[in-house]
């Protein structure tokens, strides 16, 4: 349990670092980028499309495991914008 947990760890500092050099360069501005590529209808484009539907499922399974209560409908949106560093 110790290596999983510190694999887990490990992808969960890579995945920090890498968004904050992203931010530091390109800014905050994801949205129109994420659905510009996918209006394109390029492979861009469909996996942002593939892993928008892997947000909104985990977010929905959150949700839905905490019984739709407040605190689960905050953690749903935690999921979903959050991604793998809610995960």
């Amino acid at each position: 349990m110790g290596s999983f947990r510190s694999f887990l760890i490990i992808l969960w500092l890579a995945l920090a670092a890498y968004t904050a050099v992203v931010i530091s360069r390109h800014g905050l501005g994801l949205l129109p980028i994420f659905f510009g590529d996918v209006a394109k209808l390029g492979w861009p484009g469909q996996f942002n499309l593939d892993f928008l539907c892997f947000l909104v499922l985990s977010a929905l399974w959150t949700a839905w495991r905490n019984g739709f209560s407040a605190i689960a409908l905050l953690l749903a949106l935690i999921a979903f914008f959050g991604g793998a560093g809610f995960l």
